[in-house]
């Protein structure tokens, strides 16, 4: 009999550390960020098994949140804290300029907060959007050299070149094809992203943080 109370209280403990923060067998809380493209939002849940890391998914939808981590995925993997061989920062990977432009100056800062990240992709696509706004309208549904040019694929060569190179290249029909440092240009990203919803994004004149 006290054998079989001895059983049935260490399961109960094994099972107790397995399933609760801060628990018997696992001291240190992790948290895993997931993203939740209903709601176009990243939600945090706790855990606490060790290990258990940070993990960064790329969403499989062709909404804003898809939109993003797959940006977030060519960029750095998706990962928040990566700084490239010129400097560029974060899972988005912004150019330091790019980050003034909405008022972020403290780098370090930047890239120990996701939160802060994410709200600042949705800024610059945003701006983005608002200076891009009549050649969307001019140039959605075209073809230039074989690539049909939806609003994602825009947004995202934006991204990549800057809202004025995307100007060049649409008003060009494809002749100022502006690439960045590793030879990635302005027609691929409008290929490579091409076909997202990304009208969760509004157009903001003064996109600011």
């Amino acid at each position: 009999m006290k054998k079989n109370l001895f059983l049935i209280g260490l399961c109960a403990v094994v099972i107790t550390g397995f399933t609760k923060d801060n628990s018997f067998f696992f001291k240190e809380s992790k948290q895993a960020r997931y993203n939740l493209h209903e709601a176009n939002a990243i939600h945090t849940v706790s855990k606490s098994v060790v290990p258990f890391e940070i993990l960064y998914t790329p969403a499989a939808d062709n909404l804003y949140i898809g939109f993003k981590e797959a940006i977030a995925f060519k960029e750095s993997r998706g990962n928040y804290k990566k700084i490239n061989t010129l400097g560029y920062l974060g899972k988005y990977q912004f150019g330091k300029s790019t980050l003034n432009r909405i008022r972020i100056y403290d780098t370090y800062s930047f890239l120990n907060d996701p939160k802060l990240q994410e709200e600042a992709f949705y800024k610059l696509c945003s701006l983005n959007k608002w200076i891009l706004i009549r050649d969307i309208k001019r140039s959605v549904g075209r073809e230039i050299n074989g690539v049909e040019i939806t609003e994602s694929g825009i947004l995202a060569a934006a991204h990549l070149a800057g809202a004025g190179n995307v100007k060049k290249y649409l008003r060009s029909n494809g002749e100022l094809n502006s690439a960045d440092a590793y030879g990635t240009d302005v027609q691929l990203y409008m290929k490579r992203f091409a076909g997202y919803d990304t009208s969760f994004i509004k157009p903001e004149k003064n996109a600011r943080i």
